[in-house]
């Protein structure tokens, strides 16, 4: 399902009926992809897109904190996500429920791992849904494409 090859492209797959899996590479420390990961000032740098960029980023940074994104479109249209920390473990995992408030009975767990070889980082993310129709739905959702674009401007920000 690898739509793009810019910098280290993502694959996604589905390695279950509840379950996408998001990896990617980055020529950055996990502590330096972490941050950018997990900062506001660096989210609102890379999150979003052309079209809806980011307008509210909001970071408890801590078990049991929460987060939350808004995007407003060019219509003026505004898309939110927001979330609660499970675990935090600095550089190297983040575990946070999400909740796109479009549908809001459709709460996944996110769980993010960041490992690092020599410089490079692989970053994987666990996306568990509690239904298939919840996971078909976010696939369907046009998130694959988004996703590569935004996670290529994750590249430029921890390359430079």
């Amino acid at each position: 399902m690898n739509t793009m090859t810019r910098h280290g492209g993502a694959t996604v797959t589905t390695p279950s009926d509840r379950e996408i899996l998001i990896t990617r590479t980055f020529d950055a420390p996990a502590a330096r992809v972490f941050d950018a990961w997990t900062t506001p000032e660096h989210v609102r740098q890379w999150w979003g897109s052309d079209d809806a960029p980011m307008v509210e980023c909001d970071i408890d940074l801590r078990v049991g904190g929460a987060w939350r994104y808004v995007t407003r479109g060019t219509d003026g249209t505004e898309f939110a996500w927001h979330g609660t920390y499970r675990e935090v473990e600095r550089p190297g995992r983040l575990v946070s429920t999400e909740v796109f408030e479009g549908f809001p009975d459709a709460e996944a767990v996110n769980t993010a791992t960041l490992t690092e070889d020599d410089g490079t980082t692989t970053l994987t993310v666990t996306v568990l849904h509690s239904s298939k129709e919840n996971r078909d739905g976010h696939l369907n959702s046009g998130m694959e494409a988004g996703m590569q674009v935004v996670l290529d401007r994750l590249e430029d920000l921890v390359r430079s």
